[in-house]
């Protein structure tokens, strides 16, 4: 049975106008991790995501996350009593950044690699995901022959996007977006275009697919809005 994993931003705190009644309570965080037990199954709150900052706060995160480090928290609970994972940056450069999955007790779940087109092994993004005692999975963003269409009919999604952008409605064209998974002959999950990553495989640890799911939803192209790249 699949489960599908997806990042939902939610309502968070702002001081009412003077005047105004008092909101109704809401979410400390700005953004979640929902999981259905199976496709159209009502979802349920998995974790609360939250950015750790470094040193130097909000200006040196967005500063870092230029160059593909990340670093948050995903918590159980609103309250911040337990952890479910934590995802650091081991390395970062040159396109290609390596992040440690850590559970509540800081044991290593598992790691992802993230190679971006032309800087690793290949003209697509590569995405590979390591957990202990299980096959390597290996991901590519978007079909070649997707890809092929693509910058085939550039100078026409170009022109599309343009009168977007000045119409100030409609959305922009963009590139191939899912990406599948393999690993020992079978695919244990992929992440969908509108931004779901399906869990097919029962060795798959629940913890480090919503850690994947967090990870891959941050890097959002510039026609997106990452989760992480709030400036407050």
């Amino acid at each position: 049975m699949a489960a599908v994993l997806q990042v939902s931003a939610v309502a968070t705190g702002r001081k009412p106008r003077k005047g105004a009644p008092a909101p109704a309570p809401v979410s400390r965080f700005s953004h979640v991790v929902k999981v259905a037990d199976e496709p159209g199954a009502e979802s349920r709150v998995l974790a609360h995501l939250e950015r750790e900052l470094p040193p130097g706060g909000i200006p040196a995160y967005l500063a870092a996350r230029k160059t593909g480090a990340r670093s948050f928290v995903l918590w159980a609970d609103p309250e911040r009593r337990a952890r479910l994972a934590t995802v650091v940056t081991a390395s970062a450069g040159d396109g290609i950044s390596t992040y440690r999955v850590l559970g509540g007790h800081g044991e290593v779940l598992g790691t992802v690699v993230r190679e971006k087109a032309c800087s690793g092994k290949g003209l697509r993004t590569r995405w590979t995901v390591t957990q202990a005692g299980c096959p390597e999975a290996v991901g590519l963003k978007g079909r070649i022959f997707w890809w092929y269409v693509w910058w085939l009919l550039f100078p026409l999604w170009l022109a599309i996007g343009v009168g977007s952008l000045v119409s100030g409605g409609g959305d922009v064209p963009r590139g191939p977006r899912r990406i599948r998974w393999r690993a020992a002959g079978e695919t244990p999950f992929e992440f969908h275009a509108d931004g779901e990553v399906v869990v097919h495989a029962q060795w798959t640890d629940r913890r480090l697919a919503a850690a994947l799911t967090a990870l891959v939803t941050s890097f959002d192209s510039w026609l997106g809005t990452p989760w992480d790249d709030k400036r407050e």
